[in-house]
């Protein structure tokens, strides 16, 4: 395995954690109100995630020539699945409240929880040595994290908090992303057989983030057709995207 690999995979860990410092800046201009234009953001970014997760990471496990790799990618989406389902079961109650009100709070906590199985998910696309599939994860995870960044900052400026909080505190819940890239690349490229246990643990998390927390928190803030459209906005998008990855790198 060669440094440069290395080196991509941290940058695009760490690219992907200053993106949803970018979407904090959107909290400048989206009214408080206007919660249809968050549930669409969410929609489309658990539409991207979908998209990435089945046609990217589930695809390319399937197409491993790893001893029973079918079954792997299966154990791996269950297992993704679990561990997320886990993570918020034990660590999704915060009483303790710091330098945030506890609205805030709790939305960093569950934004840093789900950053855990991401940050995996970026080292397991490099793993593979298909550029193709690690330059799809931080396309795909760097997109979704602009509006993680306007969740996050959105009640913070409600409680009067200053931009540079926002963007900090944005930032600071994607810190798994870039820390956890890394180990995990080089955890797989070394025990490559259970490489498509990876892809499908990556994935699992990522499709249970999306039918658990975004779809539901796109319904509950707009209606049924702004969560679909927004939905399926972000799943061809990333369709169009692989597309152009394919065309651009084969």
């Amino acid at each position: 395995m060669s440094m440069e690999l290395v080196l991509w995979t941290l940058l695009a860990g760490v690219v992907s954690a200053l993106a949803t410092g970018v979407g904090a800046l959107g909290a400048l201009f989206i009214p408080q109100k206007r919660l249809d234009l968050r549930a669409f953001a969410g929609a489309a970014a658990a539409g991207m995630m979908v998209a990435a997760s089945l046609f990217s990471l589930v695809g390319e496990g399937l197409e491993m020539e790893a001893p029973v790799a079918g079954l792997q990618v299966v154990a791996g989406l269950l297992g993704g699945a679990a561990f997320f389902w886990w993570v918020e079961r034990r660590f999704g109650e915060v009483e303790e409240v710091s330098r945030l009100e506890r609205r805030s709070w709790m939305v960093f906590v569950a934004m840093f929880i789900h950053s855990i199985p991401e940050g995996v998910a970026l080292g397991v696309g490099f793993a593979t040595g298909e550029w193709m599939v690690g330059a799809l994860m931080a396309v795909v995870i760097a997109v979704h994290n602009i509006p993680e960044g306007l969740a996050i900052s959105l009640p913070i400026r409600a409680e009067g908090g200053s931009l540079g909080r926002c963007v900090g505190f944005s930032i600071l819940s994607s810190v798994p992303q870039p820390v956890l890239a890394v180990p995990a690349l080089l955890g797989f490229v070394y025990v490559q057989a259970l490489l498509p246990v990876g892809l499908g643990f990556a994935a699992g998390a990522m499709l249970y983030l999306s039918f658990v927390e975004l779809v539901p928190t796109a319904l509950k803030e707009s209606d049924p057709q702004t969560a679909a459209w927004g939905l399926m906005t972000g799943l061809t998008a990333m369709l169009l995207m692989t597309m152009g990855l394919n065309a651009l790198l084969g």
